[in-house]
């Protein structure tokens, strides 16, 4: 198949380097990357002509909308856009519209796995657009991704993966804050560990990527907080939510304190360019009355 891949950052190049390993045929295009192995466009419009199918993965909605716009206007119909980028809800069901007047498959289909699963293709796909599109592109997420969930009309995939970050970035917080004041009662954070895992207090938060270093399975914590995921695009993703939430007058009283206390942690301190769950030293250097 032959694939335009428009986004090569850390989560689009392994991507786009997992499909052509597979023996499709990509070309890429990025603004700034260009990872070895790679053929490259010098423009979205020229990796997209003769592409059946075009995947993006860009850092915004107002990019994801430009790209497009760009790629709409070459591709024949018939084709299918899949755009794997974490962006509004609103933006997603837009795209599919100017798709769907051209004749043109638009899925969006954004990734929860970090740059990890994209290296060794296990991601998660959350995807909304209709079944015989999810069906058409169900080989590539096998190829890119360990699970594909069908969520629904378009929009779907983008609503999924924001209410789960929301949920994740809830949950980081109340890990980091337990681990804390268990440091300030004297209690190891190996005994911690050990007893919240396996008790009604687990999550993927602590199960599978615990905060505290040398705690569990190995996590950012343990690379002295380099991102696995950045604090600024959980920061993202929360806004996100609280944009939908608003728009859709839902009650997020725990999304609205995270984003928050993110936008605290990043725009504020130093937690810009440390991964999410270096929310733990944060909270354990703070007292009662600074938080």
């Amino acid at each position: 198949m032959q694939i335009a891949f428009i986004g090569l950052g850390n989560m689009g190049a392994p991507m786009a380097l997992n499909l052509q390993n597979a023996g499709h045929r990509v070309t890429g295009f990025d603004t700034a990357a260009a990872p070895d192995g790679i053929a490259c466009a010098t423009s979205a419009a020229k990796a997209a002509q003769g592409a059946e199918v075009v995947i993006t993965m860009l850092p915004n909605g107002r990019i994801a909308r430009a790209v497009a716009d760009e790629v709409l206007a070459v591709l024949p119909q018939g084709a299918l856009v899949i755009d794997c980028s974490t962006i509004e809800v609103d933006a997603a069901r837009a795209i599919a519209e100017a798709a769907a007047a051209k004749g043109i498959g638009f899925l969006d289909a954004p990734v929860s796995g970090g740059v990890g699963g994209a290296a060794a293709g296990t991601l998660t796909f959350m995807v909304g657009g209709n079944e015989a599109d999810f069906t058409r592109a169900a080989p590539l997420f096998e190829i890119m991704g360990q699970k594909a969930v069908h969520c629904g009309a378009a929009g779907n995939g983008q609503a999924a993966k924001i209410c789960n970050n929301m949920i994740l970035g809830i949950t980081m917080i109340g890990t980091c804050e337990a681990f804390a004041l268990a440091d300030k009662l004297g209690l190891e954070r190996q005994a911690m560990f050990d007893v919240v895992s396996t008790s009604s207090g687990a999550s993927w938060s602590i199960n599978a990527y615990c905060p505290a270093p040398g705690v569990g399975p190995q996590s950012p914590a343990d690379n002295g907080y380099k991102p696995g995921f950045a604090a600024e695009l959980m920061l993202k993703d929360l806004r996100l939510s609280q944009d939908a939430a608003t728009a859709a007058d839902a009650a997020t009283p725990l999304g609205a304190l995270a984003e928050a206390i993110y936008t605290q942690f990043v725009e504020n301190e130093d937690g810009r360019g440390k991964d999410f769950s270096a929310m733990l030293p944060r909270l354990a250097a703070m007292g009662r009355k600074s938080t």
